[in-house]
């Protein structure tokens, strides 16, 4: 009898250091759990804070009136209408961004003379803060969707391209000069070597760009705005509404959360080799 359970005392230490082993895989039911447990954790210390009254409920109310307040929310002001509006100004956004930078950082990582032309350039604009141009793209582009759309891109678009840039140069040269030594040429060697090497690079590239770009949605339906979730937050802060202002920033948090694991997702389908 207790030669059995020596083995079982002998093996808890060991999944319990397996934990702590760098980059060590773990049970998927475990990474769950502690996935769940953190959130678990900061609703806890919310609701310690809120419903013994520690901090006045209007500076931050309780779990129960946030709750209510997106019920409201969605049945009384069409919120529905603003979360849609929001999430098509913000990938329409990032598209765009995608679109235009993946290329250019393509080029500015493969190429010498196309990082000094561009560089500079990127990296003088990529410290201009987005919210700064709003004044000029109302005055050039209107009040409408054109100019939140726009907001999102140049916040999104010179950190894109330089980040991409980075992820192709990243490419170990051996393999590129094991290209040129099998007979490619030099088209064959970007489309075929460069290219598919730096993919699984792009995509993570571009699943923290989206997050940034959710992260501009406010600032971009700060000034003009009649729908969308930043400008209910505005209109809530007005009226001291805290409540729908904790709950719109909570479904920011998890649209960007949804758009975060998608990426996820789908670097897991595209390239399953990629640790």
């Amino acid at each position: 009898m207790q030669s059995e359970q020596e083995p079982n005392l002998e093996r808890a230490p060991d999944r319990l250091g397996d934990l702590l082993n760098p980059r060590e895989a773990i049970p998927t039911g475990v990474y769950i759990a502690l996935s769940i447990g953190s959130f678990a954790v900061l609703l806890l210390a919310w609701s310690a804070l809120t419903y013994t009254k520690f901090i006045d409920p209007l500076f931050l109310p309780t779990p129960t009136r946030v709750f209510q307040a997106g019920l409201d929310l969605f049945l009384e002001f069409g919120f529905t209408t603003d979360i849609l509006n929001s999430t098509y100004r913000v990938m329409l956004g990032f598209v765009l961004a995608a679109v235009l930078g993946v290329p250019l950082g393509l080029l500015m990582g493969t190429f010498k003379a196309a990082e000094a032309l561009i560089e500079p350039v990127m990296g003088f604009i990529r410290y201009m803060p987005a919210s700064a141009f709003i004044p000029l793209f109302i005055l050039w582009l209107g009040i409408g969707d054109v100019e939140k759309v726009a907001i999102i891109f140049v916040g999104s678009f010179f950190q894109l391209v330089l980040m991409v840039a980075v992820v192709a140069k990243n490419v170990h040269q051996d393999m590129l000069e094991t290209a040129y030594t099998l007979g490619a040429k030099r088209m064959q060697m970007i489309w075929k070597v460069l290219l598919p090497a730096s993919l699984p690079g792009i995509l993570d590239t571009l699943r923290i760009i989206v997050g940034w770009a959710w992260t501009y949605i406010v600032v971009a339906e700060l000034v003009a705005s009649s729908s969308g979730i930043g400008y209910m937050i505005i209109s809530a802060q007005r009226m001291l509404r805290t409540s729908s202002i904790i709950f719109g920033i909570l479904t920011i948090g998890m649209l960007g959360l949804i758009t975060d694991y998608g990426f996820k997702w789908l670097h897991k389908k595209l390239f399953p080799w990629v640790e």
